[in-house]
């Protein structure tokens, strides 16, 4: 495409003369000096780029600097030589994890179901929990009671993981010293949920709960936090919305319908799609606190296949494949969850 001098240049009719056009000539000062425009930024709000600096270390030494160790999943696992100095062992240890015919090969198809159904059941009955409470929170008039409920309900977020699986063991196994029941275990055999062996031998050492167990203790612990970021979207909602729709004849459940989920309805799709990019992220520290031999079978995911292998067992190789494995089925779910939610909603996280 040919470029005339009339694109740069404007007519004068008072002077009877071409001059620049002023648009141009910002465009070119903007050009010209945009380094120096950066540094004149950087330079005023330079409290901020420093308040980033630790993050930047952390993403670097937590999160860049160990995919070095990547490359462990193709080399011979050697305790005493360096990654860089094992010799290359192609996919040995995928074929071994995926098709090796062997236990070994059944234990890790046991974790990734595991690890499939507990997150799955965690996003399925644990996802529109905050959303419910955000909905219950805006209901509430008054600004004491509200703040009492949210503060309530924020705290076990705040529990460092031992704090919450301790208790969550003496609810369900350790009542007294003399009885194996936890308050719960002896409510649930109370009323006939449950037989009394089953409570007196321990919740946390039957197979059959131990879903129950986890999916409950983290809706306990997260549903109250992450109300947050749906209760600003819904407090964002213009009063108008709601009045027209009162005269209208809206009741409350008609203008949570009509009014505030579809406000929200961006916030709740983005949220979902970053839900899906960690179902497979199961956090194996409670896991690994409240699991034991007896309920390996539905129990045992793959973050603590991968620990019991490469710590107790010295095999990082086979550790950091099963890991790898389960980060790039992650990776694809975000991708087809973001690529279905733009195609449908128009709502995507790029």
């Amino acid at each position: 495409m040919a470029v005339k001098a009339t694109d740069f240049l404007i007519w004068d009719a008072a002077e009877g003369a071409y001059r620049e056009n002023p648009e141009q000539i910002v465009r070119d000062d903007v050009e010209k000096h945009h380094w120096r425009h950066v540094g004149e930024t950087i330079i005023k709000d330079w409290r901020l780029y420093v308040m980033l600096i630790p993050m930047l270390l952390v993403f670097l030494f937590w999160r860049y600097l160990p995919m070095y160790e990547l490359l462990g999943c193709f080399k011979v696992s050697d305790e005493v030589k360096p990654v860089a100095e094992q010799y290359f062992s192609g996919f040995s240890y995928f074929k071994t994890l995926l098709v090796g015919g062997t236990g070994l090969s059944g234990e890790f198809w046991r974790a990734m179901r595991n690890t499939f159904l507990l997150s799955f059941y965690g996003l399925l009955f644990g996802f529109p929990m905050p959303i419910i409470l955000a909905l219950f929170f805006n209901e509430i008039r008054s600004n004491i009671v509200r703040s009492t409920f949210q503060v309530v309900s924020y705290l076990p977020k705040f529990m460092s993981t031992v704090v919450m699986t301790s208790l969550v063991t003496m609810l369900v196994k350790q009542g007294s010293l003399t009885s194996g029941m936890g308050i719960i275990s002896q409510f649930l055999s109370s009323i006939g949920l449950i037989s009394y062996d089953v409570a007196n031998a321990g919740l946390l050492n039957n197979p059959n709960f131990f879903r129950a167990i986890y999916l409950i203790s983290g809706i306990w612990e997260s549903a109250g936090y992450d109300s947050i970021v749906y209760f600003a979207a819904i407090i964002a909602i213009s009063p108008t919305s709601y009045e027209a729709a009162q005269i209208d004849g809206a009741g409350k459940m008609s203008q949570m319908r009509y009014v505030v989920l579809p406000s929200i309805l961006s916030t709740i799709v983005i949220m979902l799609i970053t839900r899906i990019g960690s179902l497979l992220n199961v956090g194996y520290e409670k896991v690994l606190l409240l699991y034991n031999q007896n309920t390996y079978v539905t129990a045992d995911v793959v973050s603590t296949f991968a620990n019991r292998y490469g710590l107790e067992g010295a095999n990082k190789g086979l550790a950091s494949a099963a890991e790898m494995m389960n980060n790039v089925i992650g990776m694809l779910l975000v991708i087809s969850a973001n690529t279905i939610a733009r195609k449908a909603s128009d709502v995507s996280l790029y």
